[in-house]
């Protein structure tokens, strides 16, 4: 099959939404989540919403860790049953996995070594370096008393308030810049907006920037 003749579907798995676009499809589609989320309703409702879309493959962006196209782990902010489910049979149609911050990584990777934090429900952390997408669960590292995500996710957003909540996140950026030496860093997901400093050497992405990656996963030049 052609490249041009590819009509992919890109499913952006997050503890609060699950995002979907199709090739050629001029607007994302939001279906929330949530704790209890499980695989059987994110089918039926991904099925659902793109039904009027074409597409021949898929491309899953996972919260949690994807080795040779298995979901490995059980995602922390929402339901269980994600790493036995049988995706391939539910679809269909061939689909690849990647964890969903690798994937925002992809869609905002120019070329020089870029490290992705991703500010959500969690912290969703990866980096590209010459066309090699290195997913991480940096998220979860001690920082403090418990760990980066514990101190820079929704919850401690929603409790402690932003103010409080930056500075955390100016750390944490401080800390992974500090560790991994990368020359652009990219700062994503949905409350990366509400940072009324971004630090030097850093720039916003958006959510396209997922969506972008999911398209491009299926280029072969991009290694895992």
């Amino acid at each position: 099959m052609e490249k041009n003749k590819k009509k992919i579907l890109v499913i952006d798995i997050g503890g609060s939404n699950v995002k979907i676009l199709a090739t050629g499809a001029e607007e994302r589609i939001k279906i929330p989540s949530g704790a209890d989320f499980k695989p059987e309703e994110m089918v039926e409702l991904v099925k659902e919403n793109a039904s009027h879309w074409e597409y021949d493959m898929i491309t899953m962006g996972f919260p949690g860790v994807v080795k040779e196209n298995r979901i490995i782990t059980e995602p922390v902010n929402l339901g269980e049953g994600w790493k036995t489910f049988d995706f391939q049979a539910a679809f269909n149609c061939p689909i690849k996995f990647i964890n969903d911050a690798a994937m925002q990584a992809l869609g905002s990777f120019e070329g020089k070594k870029l490290l992705f934090l991703g500010f959500g429900t969690g912290l969703g952390t990866s980096m590209v370096i010459h066309n090699t997408i290195i997913p991480m669960e940096g998220g979860h590292l001690p920082f403090k008393k418990r760990t980066f995500e514990d101190y820079v996710g929704k919850e401690y957003l929603t409790k402690n308030g932003t103010k409080r909540w930056e500075k955390n996140v100016q750390k944490t950026i401080e800390i992974f810049r500090a560790a991994f030496q990368p020359d652009d860093i990219l700062l994503g997901g949905g409350n990366s907006k509400l940072l009324t400093q971004l630090p030097e050497g850093c720039r916003l992405g958006t959510n396209q920037n997922a969506f972008k990656g999911g398209f491009k996963f299926w280029e072969e030049d991009f290694k895992l």
